[in-house]
């Protein structure tokens, strides 16, 4: 399955990759997602090492020939969802703490699947050794698992516990301007936020399984993340790729315990406010009250890592501009731009400029991008409709005589894809279903959001859930975070502030987002199957079980996020959940337009605004040798809000892996992303402990502080008294 974005979520206004290992028929794919909202629609390169999703040089169904195809219901196993059950609490973890810190989440495709791979061997081992009956462990089981997992950590992210939904919360309500009344604030809650889930998440589901086979098997679809995650199942199940498999799940579980037990020895050090590694000046005290340092993140040196070099660097250019360059001129203002008696974290101040120009950067570039996308949408739509030369679109049930010559792998996969049929009933009849539900219970967990409100949403949604997926089928880019903003706008604007605007518009965002997303991760999913030979049934059936998981899971890790650590969701903490605020921001100026912003903050906004389609323009219109180092706006837009610090961590990860590159790049293609997911899902675990620990009120032992020698000195005679 794709990663959501944002995402869905998006996610998705960051851009994040994620460089699948060469190995066997699999090229080197890059992951895009654009987040909270994974996960912004930035652009970048779709392939890495000039490779893409090009068919292989041999045929990998001859390879396959002597196995058996299990069907649909021998894909099911116990075990397949016993191992995704452990990896979707493991991933939610990890995906929640990117989400709290910067809300930067690269694809954890790689290690989903080596980590599944891992476990099920681990798994028929143990039971060949007890004598007990094994059952072969196939690609299409391997397939079900990856699937199920990453349905399942994708409600992480698509839930919108950093953005969307965290930002109804009265946290954020009180950092922001106005709507700071009872009716545009809902406080989180574990009961509400899992029945919110779960009416949501699924009618995305239901959404376009009947346009599975035109999408898949008539028009073709290239769906490059679906394509890749595919190519890297098949390879684990040659003899070739399960020795490499062996070796990179080694390496992940090297740097896993590296990373882990990293996060431990810090923890010991960072007894107070602003103590430990993670607030280490390593640039100077005074770039550290700029936000320019090294906090010796495992995790972000990680994503680095697995994000490409442009995007790394993009982010630290932003942070730069921002931090080092555009806010101390602006803070000399004070007291002509803004009020002097303003702190630099109230939004009638120096926090406003932070805030609203990131926004405008990420709707500059979201915009662009939509535009972008839907043109080539359209285009390669009307192409297709020609070339089909039909009446009618075909659905699951009709046929699709060519009269053009096939090779034998498309010949095998569509015959296989086609065998176990979805009933178009139970598509439409499972939308209609859920929709009532949700029509009807929806209100009651929000009251300003009106039943018509819902209505509408559900009645425009399939046909934007076409528009993202056929988009998505061309380009990899999910744009369900351009769809939820535009929802927050929308439906904000018609409730208006006196009628909980602020509120009906972010929750009309999560029920645009759901839907556009999931039914774009399906079509993934039904790509990948289609190339594993994996039932269209058994993936179905596995992203329900998975979503499910992930209704549930994805709450509980916010749910100890959010009492383990108070100051959650605040500027400046090591939780400051910076989408939220974001999120919340648009939907005020959807309902109350500019009015309270402050002085010539509206005028940069415009700038910016146009500054990032200026610069995705000339990015389209520049050859790729050189477009390759022009900067993407979405980007640079993550720092001006959160500072720079964790634009360091991303650099040197990319400094690495390009160090690695150049000394052995077959090995860094092979091993990095185990290298950068060991790192990651170590420091993620960590967190874990870290909250049970606070929970139970044991604090670190020791504060780790830095001053400058005029302030140790006023500590030291004040300690001697």
């Amino acid at each position: 399955m794709a990663t959501r974005a944002a995402t869905n979520g998006g996610g998705d206004d960051d851009e994040v990759a994620e460089a699948s290992p060469a190995r066997g028929p699999s090229p080197a794919t890059l992951r895009h997602r654009h987040a909270a909202g994974k996960g912004g629609e930035a652009e970048g390169e779709l392939y890495g090492n000039g490779g893409g999703a090009s068919p292989e040089a041999a045929s990998v169904e001859q390879v396959f020939a002597d196995k058996a195809v299990p069907s649909w219901r021998e894909q099911l196993t116990l075990r397949a969802f016993v191992v995704s059950a452990l990896l979707a609490v493991m991933f939610s973890v990890i995906v929640m703490k990117l989400n709290l810190t910067t809300g930067i989440i690269p694809s954890l495709n790689v290690s989903a699947g080596l980590l599944g791979f891992f476990f099920v061997r681990l798994w028929t081992s143990a039971f060949e050794r007890m004598g007990l009956v094994r059952q072969p462990f196939t690609r299409q089981e391997n397939t079900v698992i990856q699937t199920c997992v990453v349905s399942a950590y994708g409600i992480a992210f698509s839930g919108g516990f950093g953005s969307y939904l965290f930002a109804m919360s009265d946290t954020i309500a009180k950092q922001a301007t106005e709507a700071r009344d009872a009716g545009n604030i809902k406080d989180p809650h574990l009961g509400w936020m899992i029945g919110f889930l779960f009416l949501v998440s699924f009618i995305g589901l239901f959404a376009l399984v009947p346009m599975r086979k035109i999408m898949i098997v008539d028009y073709k679809l290239t769906y490059p993340s679906g394509t890749a995650t595919a190519y890297l199942i098949n390879s684990f199940h040659t003899p070739e790729g399960a020795k490499l498999a062996k070796k990179q799940v080694k390496t992940l579980g090297r740097y896993f315990m590296l990373s882990f037990f990293w996060g431990f020895f810090q923890w010991f050090f960072s007894g107070g406010d602003d103590c430990g590694f993670k607030n280490f000046p390593s640039l100077g005290l005074e770039a550290y009250n700029n936000r320019f340092f090294f906090d010796f993140s495992p995790t972000y040196v990680g994503v680095g890592m697995i994000c490409p070099h442009i995007v790394n660097v993009s982010v630290l250019l932003g942070g730069i501009l921002s931090w080092g360059v555009m806010w101390p001129l602006i803070a000399k203002k004070k007291g002509s731009w803004y009020p002097a008696t303003d702190g630099d974290a109230s939004l009638h101040g120096l926090q406003a400029y932070r805030v609203f120009i990131s926004i405008a950067l990420i709707l500059g570039d979201g915009l662009y991008n939509f535009i972008k996308v839907l043109l080539r949408t359209i285009a390669g739509f009307i192409t297709m409709v020609q070339k089909n030369s039909r009446a009618m679109l075909p659905v699951s049930g009709n046929g699709s005589p060519t009269a053009e010559a096939i090779s034998f792998d498309d010949e095998r996969r569509t015959e296989l894809f086609l065998k176990d049929q979805i009933p178009t009933s139970v598509a439409y009849g499972g939308y209609a279903a859920v929709a009532a539900i949700s029509i009807g219970t929806l209100p009651q967990i929000f009251p300003q959001l009106k039943w018509y409100y819902i209505f509408v949403a559900y009645i425009v949604a399939p046909v934007l859930a076409f528009c993202n997926a056929y988009g998505s089928g061309l380009t990899d880019w999910s744009l369900a975070s351009t769809y939820g903003k535009l929802a927050i706008f929308v439906f904000g604007a018609w409730a208006g502030l006196a009628n909980g605007g602020v509120l009906v518009g972010l929750a009309a965002c999560g029920v645009m987002m759901s839907i556009v997303s999931t039914a774009s991760d399906l079509m993934q999913d039904f790509k990948t199957g289609y190339l594993t030979l994996a039932s269209p049934r058994s993936m179905f059936i596995s992203q329900v079980i998975g979503t499910a998981m992930g209704c549930v899971i994805s709450p509980c890790v916010f749910w100890l996020f959010y009492k383990a650590f108070s100051d959650i969701g605040i500027s400046g903490t090591e939780y400051p959940a910076p989408y939220a605020i974001v999120y919340r921001n648009m939907a005020i100026l959807g309902v109350d337009g500019f009015s309270s912003l402050p002085k010539n903050c509206l005028t940069l906004c415009y700038i910016f605004f146009a500054a990032a389609i200026v610069i995705n323009l000339i990015r389209d219109l520049t050859p790729h040798k050189y477009s390759r180092f022009i900067p993407l706006p979405m980007a640079m837009a993550i720092p001006f809000f959160i500072g720079s610090y964790f634009a360091i961590d991303m650099f040197l990860g990319s400094l690495i892996l390009f160090v690695w590159e150049r000394v052995n790049k077959a090995k860094a293609d092979a091993f990095g992303p185990a290298v950068a997911s060991g790192l990651i899902c170590g420091d993620g675990i960590w967190t874990l402990p870290q909250s049970v620990l606070a929970l139970a009120k044991v604090n670190p032992p020791i504060c780790m502080k830095f001053l400058t020698r005029s302030d140790n000195v006023r500590v030291d005679k004040f300690l001697r008294g």
